[in-house]
Order: C-alpha cells, then sequence, then structure tokens
C-alpha cells in the first residue's frame, strides 16, 4: 500500500511506503499519476492530513477485495454540491453515509484505487489540475465502463458531525456537467439555476462548452483482474420466487427449465393468484409430478406482486434468492454461472440480462446498476430476510424500483451482467398482478402517485426539482396542448394532485389502512 497524505487536496505533506517515505511532486494530481506508474501493483491511498490518524489500515484488505474497485469516504467535504441532482437522478448521488454505498461521488478527505486501475485513465485525465475534479472524473466515467465506485465507511474510524461543504463551484459544476453527460443537461442544469436559483450563471455555461467532452468515452478495463476474495467459497444453495397469475402453460415451462439447472435450486416458492371467489388452484402437476426440488406452494385470491413475493420470502431458508418471472425461458447452467459470478465478483445482488426475442443487448459491460429487476435478480438472502416490499406500491408500478434502493440504503450493490442471458417470453395475458383502473384515474395525476411515493421517499430537493422539469418537457411535444402557458397550468395540477395522493398513500402506513383508504375514494 501506498499512502499519500495532503493538506486540502493541494498540497502532499508526504507519501509512505511500508513506513518509508517516496519521494514524488507536491502537486497531488501529479503524484497520484507518477505513483500509478512506479508501483502498480500496489493499493494508492489518499487522506487529509487532519484524518490520517483515524485511517484503518487493518480493514483497507477488505474494502479492496478485488483490483477493479474504488472507494472513498467524505468526513469534512464533498466535490459537488447537492445541484448535481438537478441533471442526475440516479441512485448513485444521493449516499447512504452510514453503510458501503455505490456512487462515483468520490471525496478527497480518505480514498484508494489499484495503480494499475487507476493508469487506464491518465491519457484522458492527465490534464486535470484539481485533484477532487480528477478523482469524480475517475470513477464517473469508470463507473459506466465496469469500475466498481463506492461510498465506504469502514475507511475510516470517525464520523460526520455537520453538513458536508462542496469545494466546488457553479464554473466546476457546470464544466463537469458538460464533461460528463449529454450536452442537453447543460441546458437543464442552467434552467433549473434560473428557474429555482433565481441565477443566471452565464459565465460558468460559457466556460462549460469550451471543455472536452468525456461522455460516453470508451475505458478498457477488462484486463485488470477481477476476482474477489469470495471466489474461493464453496457454490452457495438458492431458493426461487416465482408470482404467478393465469399463466399455467408459461410457469411449467420454467419449472422444466429449473428442473436441468445444473446447479438445482434448494426451493421453488410459487405464489398463484386468481381474484375470482370460490376459484381454485390450475397448477395439480406441482403435485402429480416429480420435481427435484422442494415445491412450496401457495394460492390466494388476493392480486398484486408486492404481496406474493412478501409471502414468499417468509419460506426462503437458502442462501441466495431468485427473483423470477413466470414467462422467462433459462438457460441449463444460469444458477451456477450466475452464483459463480456473484462470488467473482464479490457482489451481493446480480441483475440478469433479459431480453425479449430478437431483442439486442444495450449495455455491453460488467457494471453497477441503477435500476433492479424483482424478475430477473439473484440477492444475498441475508438482505431480503430484513426487507419487504412495499404494498403502497400494490396499487400502481415501482415496486422493484423501491426494493432496489431498499437493497442500496442496506450496503447491497446491484450488479448488471451483459453475458448472463434470460429470454423474456412476455405473455400476452396473466402475470402476478391484476390491473384496474386506479381510485386517482379521473383526477388524472401526473406523474403516477406510486412513482411520486418513490420520488418523495429517494430524491434530494434538487432531484424532484430535476424529475419534474424533465417530465415537463418530455410530455410537452407528445400532447394537444401547444400553448406553453396552457400546458404549464396543466402540467403543475397534475403534479399537484400526484403530491395529494401521494401523501395520502404514505401517511397510510399500514396495509389495512391503506385497502380502507382505497375502498373509501
Amino acid at each position: 500500500m501506498i499512502l499519500l497524505i495532503h493538506q486540502r487536496a493541494s498540497f502532499i505533506m508526504r507519501i509512505e511506503k511500508n513506513g518509508e517515505q517516496v519521494a514524488v511532486s507536491k502537486d497531488p494530481c501529479e503524484a497520484l499519476w507518477q505513483l500509478a506508474e512506479a508501483f502498480p501493483e500496489e493499493l494508492l491511498v489518499w487522506i487529509e492530513k487532519d484524518l490520517s490518524y483515524f485511517l484503518r489500515k487493518e480493514k483497507l484488505k477488505d474494502c479492496f477485495d478485488h483490483d477493479l474497485l474504488m472507494s472513498s469516504y467524505a468526513v469534512k467535504t464533498k466535490f459537488l454540491s447537492g445541484k448535481i441532482g438537478y441533471v442526475d437522478q440516479l441512485p448513485f448521488i444521493n449516499v447512504k453515509c452510514g453503510v458501503k454505498y455505490p456512487t462515483w461521488r468520490m471525496s478527497s478527505d480518505v480514498g484508494g484505487i489499484k495503480g494499475q486501475t487507476l493508469l487506464k485513465f491518465r491519457d484522458m485525465f492527465k490534464h486535470i489540475s484539481d485533484f477532487d475534479y480528477l478523482l469524480n472524473s475517475v470513477a464517473k466515467l469508470g463507473q459506466q465502463n465496469g469500475l466498481f465506485c463506492y461510498s465506504d465507511p469502514q475507511m475510516i474510524d470517525t464520523v460526520r458531525d455537520k453538513e458536508l461543504m462542496p469545494s466546488a463551484g457553479n464554473k466546476e459544476l457546470f464544466s463537469f456537467v458538460f464533461q460528463h453527460y449529454k450536452s442537453i443537461r447543460l441546458w437543464l442544469l442552467f434552467w433549473c439555476f434560473v428557474r429555482y436559483e433565481k441565477a443566471f450563471p452565464i459565465g460558468a455555461l460559457i466556460t462549460a462548452l469550451f471543455q472536452e467532452k468525456y461522455f460516453k468515452k470508451d475505458i478498457d478495463l477488462s484486463r485488470i483482474e477481477l476476482k474477489s476474495n469470495r471466489a474461493g467459497e464453496p457454490v452457495p444453495s438458492i431458493d426461487v420466487i416465482i408470482p404467478t397469475l393465469g399463466r399455467k402453460q408459461y410457469l411449467l415451462q420454467v419449472l422444466e427449465d429449473l428442473k436441468i439447472q445444473s446447479l438445482l435450486p434448494k426451493k421453488v416458492i410459487i405464489l398463484e393468484q386468481d381474484p375470482a371467489p370460490g376459484s381454485q388452484s390450475e397448477l395439480p402437476e406441482l403435485q402429480t409430478q416429480f420435481w427435484p426440488f422442494e415445491i412450496v406452494h401457495h394460492f390466494t385470491h388476493q392480486t398484486g406482486a408486492c404481496n406474493a413475493r412478501n409471502v414468499a420470502l417468509k419460506e426462503v431458508d437458502a442462501e441466495w434468492v431468485f427473483f423470477a418471472d413466470d414467462d422467462i425461458r433459462l438457460e441449463e447452467d444460469l444458477l451456477q454461472k450466475s452464483l459463480e459470478e456473484l462470488k467473482r465478483l464479490g457482489a451481493d445482488c446480480l441483475n440478469i440480462n433479459c431480453k425479449q426475442e430478437r431483442e439486442k443487448t444495450i449495455f455491453h459491460k460488467i457494471k453497477q446498476w441503477g435500476s433492479f429487476g424483482s424478475g430477473t435478480s439473484i440477492v444475498n438472502a441475508d438482505f431480503c430476510r430484513s426487507l419487504s416490499f412495499d404494498e403502497i406500491f400494490e396499487y400502481g408500478f415501482g415496486e422493484d424500483q423501491d426494493y432496489g434502493m431498499q437493497l442500496r440504503d442496506a450496503g447491497c450493490d446491484i450488479i448488471y451482467h451483459p453475458k448472463i442471458e434470460i429470454l423474456h417470453l412476455k405473455a400476452p395475458r396473466g402475470g402476478f398482478r391484476e390491473l384496474s383502473q386506479p381510485p386517482w384515474e379521473k383526477d388524472k395525476p401526473k406523474p403516477s402517485p406510486t412513482l411520486m411515493v418513490y420520488v418523495k421517499k429517494y430524491y434530494t430537493p434538487e432531484q424532484q426539482k430535476g424529475y419534474k422539469t424533465e417530465l415537463f418537457l418530455r410530455y410537452y411535444s407528445s400532447q394537444e396542448i401547444k400553448n406553453p402557458s396552457k400546458y404549464l397550468k396543466r402540467m403543475e395540477e397534475g403534479w399537484r394532485r400526484s403530491e395529494e395522493w401521494a401523501d395520502r398513500l404514505m401517511t397510510s402506513s399500514s396495509k389495512s389502512t391503506r385497502e380502507k383508504f382505497i375502498n373509501e375514494v
């Protein structure tokens, strides 16, 4: 390990390797590149001078358990202000500080990266002279190219005692957005400043337009070995959860695919739903046929994906859970390959590449994922036992996004894998939820109140305003009102009604209270 101790990200105090000092540049950016070149096999750790006494060196091996990883933790300062939320509503922005949380938002307070990994970014970023700007640029571009980036509190034995102040001003913010996002996001940021900040940062806007563009630039990290400390562990057990409604033949095909898996599931938990009074199960095959795994079958007249999965989760006793849809096809080695990759990556959740027939893969690299597929994911059961699907979302959509955020807030990162695939048949009817007209349909709220619940639960104030602005712009070209003033008035009214419904749903905290509330309206 190489320890780089700096003062306020502007001056190197000293650099240590095995207790001995190393002589390099006093500029943090230049020093980092020189150290990466000289010691590519070493972990490069930076830390602010006043925090160096709190560094938990004995924990660094656990924090950096493979080479394709960059982590930091903000104790005193952060680089960008919360205004980055105006242009970015992905989960990586609003960082949960008490757990290991996926984010590209790096801090110069304390952090680290392997030397050879950092070198992959040298040609692109060697001209950057601001240390915080450099760290955040490496992480932002790196995350899109398969670098795993985290805020990790295990690195240091101290906690935040006050609100973090950003070191970057508007000039750095605008330049960063132009360089790392689609160009239209720069104009969105400018508009949000005018609309919500009552500011007109024209100088920062013009400066940004003259910066080099990094958005979607390719960084080849394929030669960096990714093999976590878990790689030698034996293949664990897995349970499968499948909610279903009216798709008997599709479901039986899924069971046939599970039957020939090279690694058999320990248990398959099926939640069969039929809302018709007096109806009975359509799946006698679950009892009359032989299955090489335990079948747990629940039949209910109550429909709803959230309730079904919550009932199923109580039956899980394996080490991993596969959340599956009832209309998919699986290769015979899917479960084994998935669990082997989870071990290799040191991950706790794998989002499998789910495609329809003849659909092409869009993202081709293993990467941290901003979403969660509640019918295509494998999750460490230790997290599942303490979480549940929020039944507020039973009345609409968004339960998968919400569960994904619960996982992240609990310290579980979600990794997308393009090379492990599921075929989604998209059955024309049935499924796991019975769709009926929601009680707010006549109010025409925009967005859906369940999506507004998600926004209120997880977005920062800036993310909420950015989402609202994007929503208004997105629908303007596709609706009949072309008068901007009239359109804005209608959308504001739709937004207000959505907020009212979301607040009423969130206030109805218990399941019985929510059902009573829905029935009353």
